[in-house]
């Protein structure tokens, strides 16, 4: 027993000796909390050496500043975020329009369509948390809009559009350029819808035929080349006449009969449009194109996938932007708002996507023209 209280005394006496001064952390007394305020970095080997460090007080504050994931869907969004992150989230969501919102992850298409129409009917969101209230935005994905919206990605340049990306056959870019209105079409299943747009983004025309021989019996030519005869003998004059190209794939069996009806249509408007016995040398180009529906769909954030949405709420926006804003995207003649005011409604029962696909496309016309040359 003596031998090994003198071992305990000796290793003691040692460590006491070689210890030197309080090092990186004092160590607490028996029963209070550790005290980890930092006083100096020391050299191990020498003790001499010794550094001041920031007090760890400094440290924790930070760590405490940065936000932290909001996973749990029983906390409040407003408690993730500090109050500069909230203002900026809240400043965008209140104040962007649908294309800017569609640069935001998760925003694509509906949602932010959805997020315009409900600050329009409800007034700007007054915190995170109400942003949940819009359709199709949870807990979840809304976490993730708002850290997108505070982390933007950095996007590349934007690639200059190719002009055959969206019309065809290809035309030179001046021809385009200089004509003074052109006149978008439409074919559906049994109408032939138009909208005719000058080069200042005022809306001339805008009507729909219907057409009872469409998709009828065993589809007599000759039943067709009246129904678009006769729509043809209503298009107002234009310099280029610009038809939807469907994108309904050959593979597709089940609308195979809609496919070859859409085709028929085309060549019809294509045949009756197009001025006859031209010279071959003479340098003008076709008065009759197509452009592509997936063009519009994506220009205006309609796209679902492979597939398209309406396009109704998006000609209202534009219809009230002609009202309400002093330079609005598309200016509507008053006649054509009192017109077509309730055409567009949600459950309305007019068949107007005919209407609002003609109009879209004349827009993206213009839009998709502007961008391809800047």
């Amino acid at each position: 027993m003596m031998w090994v209280a003198r071992r305990l005394l000796s290793s003691v006496a040692q460590r006491r000796r070689h210890a030197g001064p309080p090092a990186l952390f004092r160590h607490p007394r028996r029963g209070c909390l550790p005290d980890l305020e930092p006083r100096y970095l020391q050299c191990t080997c020498c003790w001499r050496s010794r550094v001041p460090v920031a007090a760890f007080e400094t440290l924790n504050a930070a760590i405490s500043s940065t936000s932290e994931p909001c996973d749990e869907d029983d906390r409040s969004l407003d408690a993730c975020y500090t109050s500069e992150q909230r203002h900026a989230i809240l400043q965008l969501l209140n104040t962007a329009t649908p294309s800017e919102l569609a640069g935001v992850k998760l925003l694509r298409g509906r949602k932010s369509v959805n997020i315009v129409d409900y600050r329009t009917k409800n007034g700007p969101f007054p915190t995170l948390e109400s942003v949940v209230n819009v359709p199709l935005l949870k807990h979840k994905s809304a976490v993730t809009v708002f850290n997108s919206i505070l982390n933007p990605v950095k996007k590349e340049k934007k690639v200059k559009i190719q002009l055959a990306k969206f019309i065809r056959p290809e035309v030179d870019r001046s021809w385009l350029e200089d004509a003074s209105n052109i006149v978008s079409l439409v074919c559906g299943t049994n109408k032939i819808a138009w909208a005719q747009v000058d080069r200042g983004m005022m809306l001339l025309d805008w009507r729909q035929v219907e057409c009872p021989n469409f998709l009828r019996g065993t589809y007599m030519a000759s039943a067709y080349l009246n129904d678009v005869s006769e729509v043809v003998a209503l298009l107002p004059p234009a310099d280029f006449y610009i038809i939807e190209k469907s994108s309904i794939s050959v593979q597709n069996t089940t609308l195979f009969p809609i496919m070859v009806h859409m085709r028929t249509v085309e060549a019809l408007l294509f045949a009756l449009l197009e001025p006859r016995n031209l010279p071959p040398e003479s340098n003008i180009p076709p008065r009759v194109l197509n452009m592509m529906r997936g063009a519009v769909g994506r220009h205006f954030g309609l796209m679902l996938g492979e597939s398209r949405t309406s396009g109704a709420q998006t000609v209202r926006r534009l219809m009230t932007e002609s009202v309400t804003q002093k330079l609005p995207r598309l200016k509507f003649p008053q006649e054509m708002l009192l017109k077509h005011r309730n055409s567009f409604q949600m459950g309305s029962r007019r068949g107007g996507e005919e209407l609002c696909d003609a109009l879209l496309q004349a827009v993206a016309f213009y839009e998709l023209l502007s961008e391809s040359s800047s």
